[in-house]
């Protein structure tokens, strides 16, 4: 049994030297076919999109945000809070509901230093009677489209 093992081991081994011997024509060019399905390339650029729309994406970071306003009056709260969209249409109010109270929080801030001028800013309009107090929260912060985004490789 060892001996027709071993002789089948020998032929195949030998038919593969000459196959590889037989094939040095070096007037034939190797030609190779590549067949590949078109959804492949779909794939890939729906792969690409979906990428971009998460750099894009707005995320959450470690930053700070005014309280302007707690109250349970709710008509003074809708009417502060229009008044700062109004006043400062590129920051965000929020506007939330801690039974009994209404609180009104201001912007996006990722330094404290932008959270405090914006602070003094408010308070010189007068918008509130009472305190304006700077707090940490997690806050939204969009993309910067101009900067690229560091390589990590």
């Amino acid at each position: 049994m060892k001996k027709i093992l071993l002789f089948a081991l020998m032929t195949i081994m030998i038919s593969a030297i000459q196959a590889q011997i037989n094939n040095t024509d070096s007037s034939a060019k190797p030609m190779i076919t590549v067949n590949k399905d078109d959804r492949i390339e779909i794939l890939g650029k729906k792969m690409a999109e979906y990428n971009e729309g998460l750099a894009n994406k707005i995320r959450l970071e470690k930053g700070y945000r005014l309280i302007i306003l707690s109250t349970t009056d709710r008509a003074q709260a809708i009417q502060v809070r229009a008044k700062l969209m109004q006043l400062f249409p590129d920051q965000n109010v929020y506007m939330t509901f801690a039974s009994p109270y209404i609180k009104l929080k201001f912007g996006d801030f990722l330094l404290e230093d932008d959270a405090d001028k914006m602070k003094k800013q408010i308070a010189e309009l007068k918008i509130v009677s009472g305190n304006i107090y700077v707090v940490p929260e997690m806050v939204e912060v969009k993309p910067d489209k101009n900067k690229q985004p560091a390589a990590d490789d």
